[in-house]
């Protein structure tokens, strides 16, 4: 997809004919039909030439679809549906008698009930017709085999040992065809029928064992925190150029990779077990240890040849990462690094940067000589210094960006550093959510070219300032003045950040001898979920709660906020967490308890039972030493805080752009490569959810809240883009959109709490038949 053609993109025609919510759309590997899936219950096939529906199928689901595929080498006929009943159920479209509502038409081929919770992704492998996977907020990924059956117990049941947590495959071979596949390391013939999963290496036909995929206690909150709670999946995908590597999102800030032949032995799925260890995790390094459980991810995927991921997170930005982390190690990084990254040291690893430089024959970089791009580049720097005296910070770090992230050879070192130093600034000035750590990614850079740079200090002194490290930026200033003892400025900003610290010391012990005062008053207690919601009026009148609100929204965390909360539910089959005191077969509970009570329970627990620390506990694999990957770039301006199924993509058959929708009914385009906001389009009156694009031309499909799918094809007469050229009338008064929706993400505080769960309590609380079955949600 070329960009002229992404500024030419509008809207060419709406489908309309679903009565609720479109929360899934998913194309055929050819490209000719849509499938999409909706509030109403219904699953709808359309024809990519002429707009129109072909198959309208009465799924039976009780509840929201969420998600919808065609199964690959069926020829169009096999369709898979996910919903919030806990089901997946899949029809054969040429079992039908016609578009029908309500009477007779498309049948359904199998059901299968092994979730327990909701199913919130499916994920199907190219030229596999046999399986697909399903990922849902019990924690499990489980695999269906049409050919094991189509019908499975529903949960509860008696005789319930469903065999579909990641169940690999028959060991039989009625008849297959072979394909060349080539890994990094290998490379093998993959059958791609019957039998489908086994290998022959060395004339020898092998076949995956049964493996299983239990995330049910698999959660973190931060990367050096061992897994316990259970991993709520919201996303899967499956890559189309190594199908046995399987990518997971879910309730926490980590991405899980996973490689399906490593897989441990099928169990029990009735019987919780212990996560298993996957390949890599990936993971923004500033959010590895943010330790709260509202951050969560609401969509993971592939790039369309496998190397790279994008990550979208609730509350959060859209992130790129690079799936290949051998070509980059300073990307790579454990548990011990993240404190490292704030602590003041002559050079970070002793390492100098590196980057990846454009060939130069005879002086040119193509068919520009160097000596012309090194002046441009020099003009654009003093540009964006002009435009960040006069307080345009956005487009400072977009003309600083479109220098550093664009891949072009490498600048004189010096010449680096100041684009590093000023998009640091411009970063800092901005202060839309997360940008201070931004800034503290490029004063890191810049320190690595000149360890003596007071710029790089001063500026890191700020960004650490922000976040609340006091101790670490009056450091950082103490360096910078010491490298500039005639800057009175340096001199001022040193004797502040004493007085900040010692304030906030003077705090943080005020803090502790209250907390431990009021721990002593009132023991932690396990509250009912009507006392939460419903508070009483003296109770939401407080005006110290305001002042309270108001501090919290000027950080990007809630640090300062001395309470957590869980919430925990008991299913059927748990059998070992209905033992646990205080808790009832099917019921909710909701713990509130002091920041790090939960750490110190479990620690008397273990002493008290002479068992070791949870860290010793699995030797082979601790979580000191997992390493997870850091981002490649971060793509900011919509908000996402409103749903869990929104949706980034990749646009283009080589992925060169990137896109997400937004809560304020937008989608929005970025470049992959540089991070430029390149489109905004009205996509939505309330929310834009699902971004699909179409595998081969250059057509995108979007949904959200409203009953309409859009489709989108440049078919404007005049290209329009953000940062220049033509602005339609859909990017008028663009900056101001994208700082709202900023400040919607930075002050977002409300707790948001599963859908299933609050529906349960709303029955126990109204009358029968009050609540609409298909009432469009935000989840």
């Amino acid at each position: 997809m070329h960009s002229s053609l992404v500024q030419r993109l509008s809207l060419e025609t709406q489908l309309e004919d679903h009565q609720g919510c479109v929360n899934a759309l998913a194309w055929n590997s050819k490209g000719s039909l849509l499938v999409s899936g909706s509030d109403d219950a219904r699953v709808n096939i359309w024809s990519y030439e002429s707009k129109k529906l072909l198959h309208s199928i009465d799924t039976g689901h009780s509840a929201n679809i969420f998600c919808c595929k065609f199964v690959p080498e069926t020829g169009n006929d096999l369709v898979v549906s996910g919903a919030g009943d806990a089901e997946v159920r899949a029809f054969r479209l040429s079992q039908s008698s016609g578009r029908s509502f309500g009477g007779p038409g498309i049948e359904q081929t199998a059901v299968f009930r092994c979730h327990s919770k909701r199913v919130k992704k499916i994920a199907v492998e190219d030229g596999n017709p046999h399986v697909v996977w399903s990922a849902s907020e019990d924690g499990t990924l489980r695999q269906h085999d049409f050919r094991d059956g189509v019908l499975c117990p529903p949960a509860g049941s008696a005789n319930q040992e469903c065999r579909n947590i990641l169940g690999m495959l028959h060991m039989e071979i009625f008849y297959c065809f072979w394909v060349v596949e080539v890994f990094p390391w290998q490379t093998f013939l993959r059958c791609a029928y019957r039998g489908y999963g086994g290998l022959l290496l060395g004339g020898v036909w092998h076949t995956w064992r049964a493996t299983c995929l239990d995330l049910r206690s698999g959660a973190k909150k931060s990367l050096a925190d061992p897994p316990k709670q259970c991993l709520a999946l919201k996303s899967c995908d499956i890559s189309a150029t190594r199908p046995h590597q399987l990518l997971i999102g879910g309730s926490d800030a980590f991405a899980r990779l996973y490689d399906r032949r490593m897989l441990p032995p099928l169990t029990s799925s009735r019987k919780q077990s212990k996560a298993p260890p996957c390949v890599c995790y990936f993971c923004p390094v500033h959010l590895s240890d943010y330790g709260r459980s509202s951050l969560h991810l609401t969509h993971v995927t592939f790039s369309p040849n496998g190397e790279e991921l994008l990550l979208s997170y609730s509350s959060e930005h859209v992130y790129l990462m690079d799936v290949n982390n051998g070509r980059d190690t300073t990307a790579r990084y454990i548990a011990s690094d993240v404190p490292k990254r704030m602590i003041l040291a002559p050079v970070l690893n002793g390492t100098k940067v590196t980057v990846t430089s454009q060939p130069i024959n005879n002086g040119y970089v193509g068919n520009r000589k160097i000596s012309s791009w090194l002046r441009e580049c020099k003009e654009l720097l003093e540009d964006a210094q002009k435009e960040l005296e006069q307080q345009n910070s956005l487009y400072a770090i977009e003309v600083t960006s479109e220098v550093l992230d664009a891949g072009r050879p490498e600048l004189d070192p010096g010449l680096r550093h100041d684009f590093l130093c000023t998009r640091a600034t411009a970063f800092l000035k901005r202060s839309w959510k997360n940008d201070a750590h931004m800034a503290i990614r490029d004063c890191i850079e810049a320190r690595k070219i000149n360890p003596m740079s007071g710029w790089a200090h001063v500026t890191m002194a700020e960004s650490l300032s922000q976040l609340g490290k006091h101790k670490e930026a009056l450091d950082y200033a103490m360096q910078a003045n010491f490298l500039d003892p005639t800057n009175h400025e340096l001199a001022e900003k040193v004797q502040y950040l004493r007085e900040k610290l010692a304030a906030a010391e003077d705090g943080k012990n005020s803090k502790k001898n209250d907390g431990e005062s009021k721990l002593e008053r009132r023991p932690q207690r396990v509250r009912s979920l009507s006392e939460l919601l419903f508070r009483t009026e003296a109770d939401q009148s407080d005006s110290s709660q305001d002042s309270r609100r108001a501090e919290r929204e000027d950080s990007d965390y809630d640090d300062d906020m001395d309470v957590e909360m869980e919430f925990e539910m008991s299913v059927s089959g748990d059998d070992d967490r209905e033992a646990e005191a205080g808790l009832r077969p099917g019921s909710l509970n909701l713990r509130v308890r002091r920041r790090g009570a939960a750490s110190r329970d479990s620690s008397q627990r273990n002493s008290s039972s002479g068992s070791p620390p949870s860290g010793m506990q699995n030797v082979e694999v601790s979580p000191q030493m997992e390493v997870a990957i850091d981002l490649r770039q971060r793509y900011v301006g919509h908000c996402n805080v409103g749903t869990d199924i929104k949706q980034a993509s990749f646009l283009g058959t080589k992925g060169d752009f990137v896109a997400s929708g937004s809560d304020d009914g937008r989608w929005f385009i970025w470049q992959k490569r540089t991070g430029r906001l390149m489109k905004v389009l009205k996509g939505d009156e309330n929310v834009v959810n699902c971004v699909q694009c179409h595998p081969f031309d250059c057509a995108v499909a979007t949904s959200g809240i409203d009953n309409t799918i859009k489709m989108w094809t440049p078919c404007a007469q005049e290209p329009s883009i953000v940062f220049g050229g033509v602005a339609g009338p859909e990017t008028a008064d663009i900056f101001n959109l994208m700082a709202e929706n900023q400040r919607k993400m930075r002050s977002q505080r409300e707790i948001s709490l599963p859908f299933e769960l609050l529906q349960r309590f709303r029955m126990h609380d109204v009358g029968e038949g009050t609540v609409h079955p298909f009432e469009c949600t935000q989840s």
